[in-house]
């Protein structure tokens, strides 16, 4: 039997010492397939012919070698703390006796491009001295010695050329330079001595498809079995290798790649048959090149600021990335479009799942609109003479309806007729060149607008236009506003969207104008998101004097009067909006028609104060005019309190409250895989609403026919919880009402004053007390509808003897 023997630091000899520490460094086993054959990392630099740097291997073994989920990795020859291993992902095979190419970074120079390679990376390989590993991995490595990489068993093999402090045996292969690289020897033998194998000499790359990373056989799954009949990839994250597809579209800008779509589909109507192939950069394919694809398998979840795919509510795209791709032939006739209508949308937008993640569940098509699409992703679609319902943004972005007569307003929108009742035939439009065709709401792409269906966290599902229809423009006119009859008070409200000193004068000129020409110059308007004088600047500003001056002066040099104002500056950055905004609610008035009466100490801080609701000779008043409603309250945090005043027209007093409630920010997506969404916003809205209800009980405890105007921005629906909650006090609306939303006075058709991603809702509003009734209402339609917009919020009026 044979002993291990241990040696104490006494029993070994000094002659043994020294003879320990001449043997070589530890080295990997030698690999008796896949080897790197070259490396060249002059590419583009001065006096080089290539453009590219490279990286080539070979097969030496007998069979063939999957390289699925293996990589390339470069580190600098003398690697320090902060420096890391770079990664370029491979796929696909290579064939006993073939080559496999990996084109790297360009430079600026050279007058030749690579052979076509079998993959592409972006690593910058130095001229003269480094370290390339092949390993059968895609994690980037994170040794930093010979020693250390040597024990690394995910090192299939490795080259330190130059002076590189990583390398196989005792010393490094060449240094290369501008115009060689590094290549093994003829005889292909790998001895894991770098400074044997190679040789430096002239650049001789391998054209790409000697293995089977290039090559033209299809691999073993189609489009369909990516995308699966689920709402993520069934082999999300592996490695896919040589998908067949035809090119129907490119992206160029933004997150750039390129569609591909099966024409051979399968018999399942739940599974798509395209998908996006991300590049990273400029696609080099073109429209109707037949290719194979090889890369990885990704759900891809478009993330707004502070998500996370684990807290995203939007839906996932299925792409590839980290691409080889190969060309089998070009100019093939593209897979028609399904063409988009009433007759194959469902009429169901989401299906209710009670909050629940409907990737969870299967894809059923036919149960709704964002199940039908998603069996459908990124295949090539086509909408025919479609109206616009969302007008272009700055980003060229549009909404239309699939569905002309679907909850159609008067205007040609589509409109919100329920809680979680998204129009089913709204679709996102954007053009894949990248231009904006400016149109506004009721405009018509004549003919037919085709493209590969997509998706975004801004809206949903859309197409990617690579065909966009001419654009009819039917000459949407603005709203315009009665007359004020000289013994009629006009009540207004009027949302100016961040409006700061520092805006252009040309949005001034066009809010005065619209107040004095569209909203016939009210009497009183309650104007909301007026920021403070250094706008969104956080140093500290909370006076708007400066703001306010420049919009009375605005409205004066339309013709107007020359409004005067009351507001109550918040405290600093405790009002919500945009961060060092300071936005408020603010009363302007036109004091040669109405009086504001002030009351209270001069001395007291409204801004922390509440008013409260006094009685005098019978008659309501406040202790506080202009005052906040309850500003201590928990339901106002991070939130605007509603501002109160007293006003006096023809002798007679009339309350009016500016409000503008917490916004929806926080709420999960209409378009995502929660559904119903959670509003999480909600529950805030609804305890304002309570607040400001109870303090309205109180003027009409005083005097139950006490004109009393509630307006301004919500930010809900007429059919809301908080929006019942204010009318009624209860939040299912089954009080008694003390207020009437005159949103519900108008027909269906007109009951919207914002244009929300396609959406024609209601989220502005103006509420009057019991004790108004001889009155006449409008929504002045301004700013929602069209694409250029002076705000995104429409104003609208009430007129009313007191």
């Amino acid at each position: 039997m044979s002993r291990t023997r241990v040696l104490t630091a006494a029993a070994v000899s000094a002659s043994t010492i020294a003879a320990l520490l001449a043997l070589p460094a530890a080295q990997a086993t030698v690999s008796n397939d896949v080897v790197v054959n070259e490396v060249y990392g002059g590419g583009g630099n001065s006096g080089a012919t290539l453009k590219n740097d490279f990286i080539e291997l070979r097969n030496d073994g007998t069979a063939p070698v999957s390289l699925a989920s293996w990589s390339v990795q470069y580190i600098a020859a003398a690697p320090g703390a902060a420096t890391t291993w770079q990664v370029t992902n491979l796929s696909g095979s290579i064939a006993p006796g073939k080559t496999y190419l990996i084109a790297e970074a360009a430079g600026t120079g050279g007058t030749a491009d690579l052979p076509t390679p079998d993959a592409t990376g972006a690593i910058n390989l130095s001229g003269t001295a480094g370290t390339v590993a092949l390993v059968t991995s895609q994690t980037a490595l994170t040794c930093k010695t010979a020693a250390d990489c040597a024990a690394e068993g995910s090192i299939k093999d490795l080259i330190g050329y130059g002076t590189a402090v990583i390398h196989e045996g005792s010393a490094d292969a060449p240094a290369a330079s501008n115009t060689t690289s590094v290549a093994r020897n003829a005889s292909g033998t790998d001895t894991d001595q770098n400074g044997t194998d190679f040789t430096a000499g002239d650049p001789t790359p391998t054209p790409g498809g000697s293995g089977t990373g290039g090559g033209t056989q299809p691999g073993p799954l189609r489009i369909h079995d990516i995308q699966g009949a689920g709402w993520v990839s069934p082999v999300n994250g592996q490695a896919v290798t040589n998908v067949p597809g035809i090119v129907t579209a490119l992206r160029t800008s933004g997150s750039k790649g390129f569609w591909i779509q099966d024409p051979t589909p399968d018999a399942n109507p739940a599974t798509s048959e395209a998908l996006f192939v991300y590049t990273g950069s400029a696609p080099t394919v073109a429209v109707g090149d037949s290719v194979l694809v090889s890369g990885k398998a990704q759900a891809y979840y478009p993330l707004a600021s502070g998500d996370t795919v684990a807290t995203t509510s939007n839906l996932s795209v299925t792409e590839i990335g980290g691409p080889t791709v190969t060309e089998v032939s070009s100019g093939n006739a593209l897979p028609a479009p399904i063409v988009l209508s009433a007759a194959n949308v469902p009429a169901t937008y989401a299906p209710n799942l009670g909050g629940a993640n409907i990737e969870g569940t299967p894809v059923v098509p036919t149960r709704s609109v964002l199940d039908f699409y998603r069996s459908i992703q990124g295949m090539r679609v086509e909408v025919d003479n479609a109206r616009v319902v969302g007008p272009s943004d700055t980003y060229g972005e549009q909404y239309v309806t699939v569905k002309p007569n679907e909850a159609a307003t008067y205007r040609g929108g589509s409109e919100l007729l329920g809680e979680n009742q998204t129009p089913s035939g709204r679709l996102e439009v954007v053009p894949a060149d990248g231009s904006n065709p400016h149109v506004n709401v009721g405009d018509v792409f004549t003919g037919a607008t085709v493209g590969p269906l997509d998706y975004s966290q801004y809206g949903g599902f859309l197409i990617a236009a690579s065909t966009l229809g001419t654009v009819q423009n039917n000459h949407l006119a603005p709203v315009v506003a009665a007359p004020d009859p000289a013994k009629e008070l006009s009540v207004a409200t009027y949302n100016v969207e961040n409006l700061a000193p520092s805006d252009p004068a040309a949005k001034f000129q066009r809010l005065g104008a619209g107040i004095v020409t569209n909203l016939a110059t009210p009497d009183i308007v309650s104007v909301e998101e007026v920021q403070d004088n250094s706008g969104a600047t956080d140093d500290g500003t909370v006076a708007a004097g400066q703001t306010l001056t420049k919009l009375t002066a605005a409205i004066a040099a339309a013709g107007g009067p020359h409004y005067a104002w009351r507001e109550i500056d918040p405290a600093n950055d405790q009002d919500g909006g945009q961060p060092g905004g300071n936005i408020r609610t603010v009363f302007l008035y036109n004091p040669a028609r109405v009086k504001f009466v002030d009351s209270g100490p001069a001395n007291v801080d409204r801004t922390t104060t509440g008013t409260q609701v006094v009685s005098k000779h019978g008659d309501p008043a406040l202790s506080l005019s202009p005052g906040r409603i309850d500003p201590a309250n928990p339901v106002w945090t991070a939130s605007r309190k509603p501002l109160v005043g007293e006003f006096q027209f023809r002798g007679k007093d009339v309350f009016v409250i500016a409000d503008h409630f917490v916004a929806k920010l926080g709420d999960q997506s209409q378009d995502g895989r929660f559904q119903y969404p959670a509003q999480s916003s909600a529950i805030q809205r609804a305890g304002q609403a309570q607040v400001e209800h109870d303090f309205v009980q109180k003027l009409l405890d005083v005097d139950k026919k006490a004109d009393v105007v509630v307006l301004g921005d919500l930010n809900d629906y007429q059919f809301s919880p908080a929006v019942n909650a204010l009318r009624t006090g209860t939040s299912d609306g089954t009080g008694p009402s003390i207020l009437t939303d005159l949103i519900g006075t108008l027909p269906i058709n007109e009951q919207y004053t914002y244009d929300y991603e396609g959406v024609s809702e209601v989220l502005d509003h103006i509420l009057v007390s019991k004790g108004i009734k001889d009155l006449s209402y409008q929504v002045v339609h301004v700013n929602s509808e069209y694409s250029d917009q002076a705000s995104d919020h429409d104003p609208q009026v009430v007129r009313f003897k007191v």
